[in-house]
């Protein structure tokens, strides 16, 4: 596999701009007219270099006086107290955004619901995934807790990788290097534990944090991992729940994206016109499985702006404008 940096458009991606704005225009405005606060304010960091604070005061009704963050930021999850996962969430937000202030308060209160123990297990050593409160609100299956409520090591890894960069007292440099050496040994068990990985070397990398993981070796294991998790069937990305390259790539500065992914990338840039609905957004492609038809219809109201978000990073960023 081709580690090298990919600077080129190959075949098949000098879509001009004539071709490709009346898509993007419509997705624009499908976020600009449906999405919550939240999504707005990353859409215009992104599309419009708003102030990226605004988007910290978009997170500030979803986290709780613990100082994690609930209150279905997460549309799937609808369980108002703090989560692991959802807190996760909240880091990864700010941080894609130039939101991700470490001598802020919010970052300081998420490093205080962290350090609390709570929803963390001291004998797996792993932060839960789901939490038994869960089933007590509208939420997707998945949510719900079985066994340790442990999986894998989402987000264990993007939260060890948070404290470590607050200089929190802790494991959390033995639990850092214990997972990337997993990573190198075994891959990663799904595209969202992945972009676990990716996050928690991106915040090391730009933190200069050193000596706990070998830099150059692990970014290969990332991008080994994601050529292992990718759907390579592109004929599945226009109609099932598959891990396609925008899981990865927003944008052409990831340290991940090489060479040998364009392929996939143009792949799904050629399905996107067929999956944009006539009102402009794009829609989710699950279902919750659990008896909230209501509450899932709202969630799917908040995803369809997010997941239109993406979608138009994704766009604007592999395709040649002019």
């Amino acid at each position: 596999m081709d580690h090298s940096r990919h600077t080129l458009y190959p075949m098949g991606m000098e879509s001009t701009a004539s071709q490709q704005e009346p898509m993007r225009e419509a997705a624009a405005r499908f976020v600009e007219q449906h999405a919550r606060p939240l999504e707005l304010a990353q859409y215009r960091v992104f599309f419009a270099e708003d102030d990226p604070n605004e988007v910290v005061k978009a997170l500030l009704p979803f986290q709780n006086a613990d100082g994690g963050f609930g209150h279905a930021l997460e549309p799937d999850n609808w369980n108002p107290d703090s989560t692991p996962i959802t807190t996760n969430d909240a880091l990864v937000r700010l941080y894609y955004a130039g939101a991700l202030d470490l001598n802020s308060d919010t970052a300081k209160r998420i490093a205080q619901y962290l350090l609390s123990g709570t929803e963390f297990d001291p004998h797996a050593m792993r932060w839960r995934f789901a939490v038994s409160g869960n089933i007590d609100h509208p939420h997707a299956i998945w949510w719900e807790r079985h066994g340790d409520g442990i999986f894998g090591w989402n987000p264990t890894v993007s939260l060890a990788a948070f404290l470590v960069c607050m200089h929190a007292e802790g494991p959390w440099e033995t639990l850092l290097a214990e997972a990337f050496d997993t990573l190198e040994q075994s891959g990663a068990s799904s595209g969202d534990e992945l972009t676990c990985f990716m996050f928690a070397w991106e915040l090391l990398n730009r933190e200069q944090i050193e000596g706990i993981i070998d830099v150059d070796r692990s970014r290969t294991a990332i991008i080994r991992a994601i050529d292992a998790t990718v759907c390579r069937d592109t004929t599945r990305y226009s109609t099932e729940y598959v891990t396609m390259p925008s899981t990865f790539f927003r944008s052409a500065d990831s340290p991940f994206l090489v060479a040998s992914f364009m392929p996939l990338i143009q792949a799904e840039l050629e399905t996107l016109p067929a999956r944009q609905a006539p009102d402009g957004g794009f829609d989710i492609s699950w279902q919750w499985h659990t008896d909230y038809p209501e509450a899932f219809a709202q969630a799917r109201d908040w995803w369809r702006p997010r997941v239109t978000l993406d979608k138009l990073r994704f766009l604007t960023t592999f395709t040649k404008r002019g």
